[in-house]
C-alpha cells in the first residue's frame, strides 16, 4: 500500500529583539541634597495633566548654590526621578517678596507620563527642586512639593486624597488572534468594583467611547481592528473619589488577513467513459460550497472547451459532440467571482474516449431465427487527491518582550491557515503534522524547541470528523546548543481526520527566548506535512 505525502515549508519570523538593557532616557536624575530648606506650592493648585505648571519655594537657595535643578516621583516615574527642570541659573527665575523663586516645569505632566510610557496619571507625584552649583555634583539642600492626580487627567494640591486602589484586567475574545473584519469583544475587570468608565485603547488610540463599568466590568465588542499586531489596554477613570484609577497590563494581539474559503469541484461525464465521434457529451461540473459565484472552464488536456459557463445553485453544464476520436482529459476549473470569499479549485481529470462511428451493435442471425448483441457497459471511479495548501508562506511573529518575572523573552501569534482537500477514493484519512527548525539571524540561534502552539479548528465541511493534536508547550528557554525534542522541534500532529472534503486549521504559536539572546532578526521553517 503507497503512502501519499504532502509538505509544505512555512517561514517564521520575528521582528528585531530589542538589546537586553535597553532604555529611554527622558532627562537625567537629579542630585538630591541630605538638607531640606523648606517646601513649595503648585501653581495652579488643581487643573489639567496638560496644564503649564509651576513652583513657588518657600525661601531661597540659602545654603548656597547659583543654579537649580527640579525632579518629579510617583506611581510609572523611575524611583530615582525624572528630570522636569534642567540645571539652570536662579537669576532666570522670578523672585517672591519672601525671597523664593517661581520655577515652572519644562513641560506638562502629559508629556513628562507619555515619555515614561505611563498610559494613565494616578495617585501621588513628588517633585524636589535642590539648590546646587552650576557645574559638578555639589548642593546645597532641597525644596519639596507634591500634587495627587484624582483622575488620568486632573490634578490637585491642597489635601491628599483618602482613596482605595483598584486594579484592572483585560480579556480579549477570541484569545490571541483574529481575522480581519471578525467580531473582537474586550472585557474589563475592575476589582473591587467602583463606579466610573473604561477606556479600551489600541496603544495609544482610543477604541470607541469609554464604557460605564457596571458590577466591576465593561465590555466593548468591535470588528475595526486592522490587519496587524496590536497592543490593547483598559484604563479605569474612577468617579468616586474612595477609589482610585487604575489601567490593566498590555495585551498583545494579531488580526491576521481574512482567509478565503476553501471550495472543490467535481466533474461528472455523460454518457459513460466513450462514445462514438458525433455523439453529444454532457460535462456536469459541481462546486462545494453551492454558496460560491463564479465560472466553470471545461477543458480537454488543458485547452478550453468552448467559454466559460455560468456556476448557478452549485453547477454548471456544457454540452458538446465536437470532440475529436482519441482519448480525452476532462476537466472542469472553477474561477470565483470574489477571490477574497471563495478560493478557486480544479477537478480531478477524467478521462474519455471517443470512438468511430458506429452502425449498430454487434450480433446477428439466420433467416427467421433469433438474433442477439451484447452490450459492454463500463465506468471509472477516480482516484481522487489529497492536497494540502497553506493562505500564506511567512508568518510575522510581533517582536519578543521581557516577561514581567524578567526571566525569559515571549511572542505569541497565529501560523497562516492550512487548507487539506481530500477526494480520494475509499476515504482513507489524513493526518497533518508541523515540524521547525531551529530560528537563526544568520549568525545567532535561537533553540527551534522554544516554539509551541495550540491547535485550532477554522472550518471544515459536513461530513468530515477532525481531531485536533494536543497543545505542545514551548521549552523553557532553552539554550541553543540544547539536543532535546520539546517543542515543535519534533514532529507534531496538528490535526487527524476521517471522510472526504475539506477542513481548515490553525494554530496559535508560542515563542520563547533566553535573556542573553542578541538582538537581531530570527527565521526558521516550519514543514506542514499531510498524508
Amino acid at each position: 500500500m503507497s503512502t501519499l505525502r504532502i509538505s509544505r515549508r512555512v517561514a517564521l519570523a520575528t521582528a528585531t529583539l530589542l538589546a537586553s538593557g535597553a532604555t529611554t532616557m527622558i532627562g537625567a536624575t537629579a542630585a538630591h541634597a541630605d538638607t531640606q530648606l523648606g517646601t513649595m506650592t503648585a501653581t495652579p493648585a488643581s487643573g489639567a495633566d496638560n496644564d503649564a505648571m509651576s513652583f513657588t519655594t518657600s525661601g531661597a537657595c540659602t545654603g548656597g548654590g547659583s543654579n537649580v535643578i527640579m525632579s518629579v516621583t510617583g506611581q510609572g516615574f523611575p524611583a530615582t526621578g525624572t528630570q522636569v527642570v534642567g540645571n539652570s541659573p536662579i537669576s532666570t527665575y522670578q523672585q517672591t517678596a519672601a525671597g523664593g523663586y517661581v520655577v515652572p516645569l519644562s513641560n506638562t505632566m502629559r508629556y513628562f507620563a507619555q515619555q515614561a510610557g505611563i498610559t494613565a496619571l494616578s495617585g501621588e507625584y513628588d517633585f524636589t527642586l535642590t539648590c546646587r552649583n552650576a557645574f559638578g555634583a555639589t548642593t546645597f539642600g532641597d525644596y519639596v512639593g507634591k500634587i495627587f492626580f484624582t483622575s488620568p487627567t486632573t490634578y490637585t494640591s491642597s489635601t491628599t486624597p483618602t482613596q482605595t486602589a483598584t486594579t484592572t484586567t483585560l480579556a480579549v475574545t477570541p484569545a490571541n488572534s483574529a481575522t480581519a473584519g471578525s467580531a473582537v469583544t474586550l472585557t474589563a475587570t475592575v476589582s473591587p468594583a467602583a463606579a466610573g468608565t473604561v477606556q479600551f485603547m489600541d496603544g495609544t488610540t482610543a477604541i470607541g467611547s469609554p464604557v460605564t463599568v457596571a458590577n466591576g466590568t465593561a465590555a466593548l465588542t468591535t470588528s475595526a481592528l486592522t490587519q496587524g499586531a496590536h497592543q490593547l489596554t483598559a484604563a479605569f477613570t474612577s468617579t468616586d473619589p474612595n477609589f482610585g484609577s487604575s489601567t490593566s497590563t498590555v495585551t498583545s494581539y494579531t488580526v491576521s488577513p481574512p482567509s478565503a474559503q476553501a471550495t472543490t469541484t467535481a466533474l461528472a461525464v455523460t454518457p459513460g467513459t466513450s462514445s462514438p465521434a458525433g455523439t453529444q457529451v454532457t460535462l456536469t461540473a459541481t462546486v462545494d460550497p453551492s454558496s460560491a459565484a463564479g465560472t466553470i472552464t471545461f477543458t480537454d488536456g488543458g485547452t478550453a472547451i468552448g467559454s466559460p459557463v455560468q456556476v448557478s445553485n452549485g453547477s454548471a453544464t456544457l454540452t458538446t459532440s465536437t470532440l475529436p476520436q482519441g482519448d480525452h482529459q476532462l476537466a472542469a476549473a472553477f474561477t470565483p467571482t470574489d477571490a477574497t470569499k471563495f478560493a478557486a479549485s480544479t477537478s480531478a481529470s477524467v478521462t474519455y474516449t471517443v470512438s468511430a462511428p458506429t452502425g449498430g451493435g454487434t450480433g446477428g442471425g439466420t433467416g427467421g431465427g433469433t438474433a442477439s448483441g451484447t452490450e459492454n457497459i463500463t465506468t471509472t471511479v477516480a482516484p481522487g487527491a489529497l492536497v494540502l495548501s497553506v493562505a500564506g508562506s511567512t508568518v510575522a511573529l510581533p517582536p519578543l518582550t521581557l516577561n514581567s518575572a524578567s526571566t525569559l523573552f515571549a511572542t505569541a501569534g497565529p501560523i497562516q491557515t492550512v487548507t487539506v482537500t481530500d477526494t480520494r477514493a475509499g476515504a482513507p484519512g489524513w493526518s497533518l503534522s508541523g515540524q521547525v527548525a531551529d530560528f537563526s539571524d544568520g549568525g545567532d540561534t535561537i533553540n527551534g524547541e522554544n516554539l509551541g502552539w495550540i491547535p485550532r479548528l477554522v472550518n471544515k465541511v459536513d461530513g468530515l470528523n477532525v481531531s485536533l493534536g494536543g497543545a505542545v508547550a514551548p521549552a523553557n528557554a532553552v539554550s541553543a546548543s540544547d539536543s532535546g525534542a520539546l517543542g515543535l522541534k519534533s514532529s507534531r500532529t496538528l490535526a487527524t481526520a476521517t471522510g472526504l472534503g475539506t477542513a481548515q486549521l490553525g494554530a496559535d504559536l508560542s515563542l520563547v527566548a533566553p535573556t542573553s539572546t542578541k538582538a537581531g532578526t530570527y527565521t526558521a521553517v516550519l514543514t506542514l506535512t499531510a498524508m
